[in-house]
């Protein structure tokens, strides 16, 4: 199954970004395909499902940050993970 990393940049809206926080991350552990997410140092977001694009695409619309106007940008692209220690330890 393909790897999809999803990239957020965010509006600078921190009391937004607080006050929804919660629902954004009960909305992220409900997705049964998600690998991993977390903040970036830039203060976006990087996301990594297991899916196609497509369907990836269409859950993350459905994410409370986006409905609120916190994602300024969102990038969703397969990715194909080629050396590397995690590579072995997730079994890809």
């Amino acid at each position: 199954m393909a790897l999809v990393a999803v990239l957020y940049a965010y509006n600078d809206l921190p009391d937004v970004r607080a006050e929804h926080l919660d629902a954004h991350r009960g909305f992220l552990a409900s997705q049964d395909n998600l690998v991993l997410s977390g903040p970036t140092s830039d203060g976006g977001g990087l996301l990594v499902f297991e899916g196609d694009t497509a369907a990836v695409e269409a859950a993350v619309d459905e994410d409370p940050f986006l409905a609120v106007g916190l994602i300024k940008e969102r990038r969703v692209f397969e990715w194909t993970p080629v050396v590397g220690s995690w590579k072995t330890q997730l079994g890809l």
